[in-house]
């Protein structure tokens, strides 16, 4: 068995797992003057976000765009050289298939929450629109500590709200379920203005207040030509140049604090071992949880507690010449509406540069699964790639053949964000805490988007630096992962 032993005073840190929050962990510890070795189970790095073609078109299998209203990602995109390749989406008009129609997708909500009952006009009926006007005579709804968005929101404004346009949102994002996910958590601004305002409908008009005086510029959305599956590729590249090692197919058994051995950290992988003065775990919090078992046993039962949804991305490509697709740049699907997909995205029409690089080519794609689905999994790709062209037939009209199609698995890829999930976090960095060196970081924690992961990864690297302003930053305030607009 191999022996590697960090040189004394190079600050050696070992970062385990290479999706972007690992590389970015990694980007900003080589930044810092550390020595970083980066161990990666997976034979690629990049995690969720994962390029790919169809029919000789390239296109992102995983996600595809990235919030760019929080600054991490789209700066950290600059710092690597891919600013002439941040593009934002050519159409923000997307829409939702409901009640029988493709309907425009309102404005004037937050995450579905609207500030008046005309923001959802045309989308809910004459009933659900009347329920959102009694939200003003109710007595106040107490959340506590945290509340389910959907039990809330249904509360003060109706179950039609939740059921057509909050759930289809939340569950672009996370393949979750609202009447379970957290609202301290998932959509901490409404967290916020039910716990200071009566009405919600009042609450969301101030949030709304507030970012119309803010005047904030700009695309809402960012995505990169050639996909956002290029970003981690970038990173690996500039880790690389800067000195750092990154190792894939190289998956750690067993991680030990050396206590009585000077401090750091023993990091076993097949034959070889390496000794570190500091680990950055970025990793799903299953793995998370099996390597901190030993030492930390605190900590590996909160995150074993952390559970996952699992998906699968329909790619399908079209010849232009046969097929003509309503303007926009897709659709969601509210689950009430009885529907196998959960939402479609017209990549050629929402990104210029899939169009420009593929004239004779239509490709869209097409989101199966939510959190307790697993009954729809289990088909193979032919059945998936059926009922999609199903759904999209019925919502579109779309009924040519296509010329390719691909479909990408993410088993276990979204974390579940449930009531209560702010304080396992908590708890999960109270324990983490306790051994120097040790910081967590990823998409299980504060945020499922692009920016929260990054964001998380440079709270990691500040707290092992013996900083913790950013995580108490946020584990107070966490990155709200907004949805893309159709098919994130």
């Amino acid at each position: 068995m191999r022996e590697v032993q960090a040189r004394a005073g190079t600050g050696q840190v070992v970062v385990i797992g290479a999706g972007i929050a690992g590389l970015a962990a990694a980007h900003r510890l080589l930044e810092r003057g550390a020595r970083v070795t980066v161990l990666e189970a997976s034979d690629r790095v990049g995690g969720k976000l994962l390029p790919g073609e169809i029919a000789g078109a390239r296109v992102d299998l995983g996600a595809e765009s990235m919030l760019a209203r929080r600054p991490e990602a789209v700066a950290l995109a600059r710092e690597i050289g891919l600013a002439d390749r941040l593009q934002p989406p050519a159409t923000a008009t997307a829409s939702i298939w409901t009640r029988g129609a493709l309907r425009p997708m309102p404005k004037g909500h937050v995450m579905g929450v609207p500030g008046t009952a005309a923001a959802l006009s045309g989308v809910l009926s004459d009933e659900g629109l009347a329920r959102i006007d009694r939200d003003a005579e109710l007595p106040r709804t107490e959340v506590g500590e945290d509340v389910a968005v959907g039990e809330y929101v249904a509360a003060r404004l109706g179950r039609e709200v939740v059921d057509r346009l909050v759930e289809p949102l939340l569950g672009g994002v996370y393949a979750g379920d609202a009447y379970r996910i957290s609202m301290r958590s998932a959509v901490p601004q409404l967290f916020q203005a039910a716990r200071s305002h009566t009405s919600l409908t009042e609450g969301v008009r101030e949030i709304q207040a507030k970012a119309a005086a803010a005047q904030q510029t700009g695309p809402v959305f960012m995505g990169i030509r050639g996909g956002v599956g290029t970003l981690p590729l970038a990173v690996a590249e500039s880790v690389r140049a800067r000195g750092g090692e990154i190792l894939t197919g190289t998956p750690v058994t067993e991680l030990s604090h050396r206590a009585a051995d000077g401090g750091g950290w023993r990091v076993l992988t097949g034959e070889r071992v390496l000794h570190a003065d500091a680990v950055v775990l970025a990793v799903p919090a299953p793995a998370a949880a099996r390597l901190l078992r030993t030492e930390s046993p605190g900590a590996a039962a909160e995150l074993g507690g952390v559970e996952y949804a699992s998906m699968a991305l329909v790619t399908l490509a079209y010849r232009r010449a046969e097929t003509a697709l309503p303007e926009g740049s897709g659709f969601l699907v509210p689950p009430v509406d009885g529907r196998t997909i959960k939402a479609s995205t017209f990549a050629s029409q929402k990104w210029g540069w899939i169009a420009d690089e593929n004239p004779d080519l239509v490709v869209l794609r097409t989101s199966i699964g939510r959190y307790g689905e697993t009954e729809i999994l289990q088909r193979d790709d032919a059945g998936l790639v059926a009922v999609s062209r199903h759904d999209l037939k019925s919502a579109t009209g779309l009924d040519a053949t296509p010329v390719a199609t691909r479909v990408t698995r993410w088993d276990d890829g979204l974390p579940q964000y449930p009531v209560g999930h702010h304080a396992r976090v908590a708890r999960i960095r109270e324990h983490v805490a306790k051994l120097p060196g040790l910081a967590v970081c990823g998409a299980a924690y504060d945020g499922v988007g692009i920016p929260a992961c990054v964001a998380s990864a440079y709270a990691a690297v500040d707290q092992i630096h013996g900083d913790q302003r950013g995580v108490q930053e946020l584990t107070a305030h966490p990155v709200q992962s907004l949805h893309g607009g159709a098919g994130e």
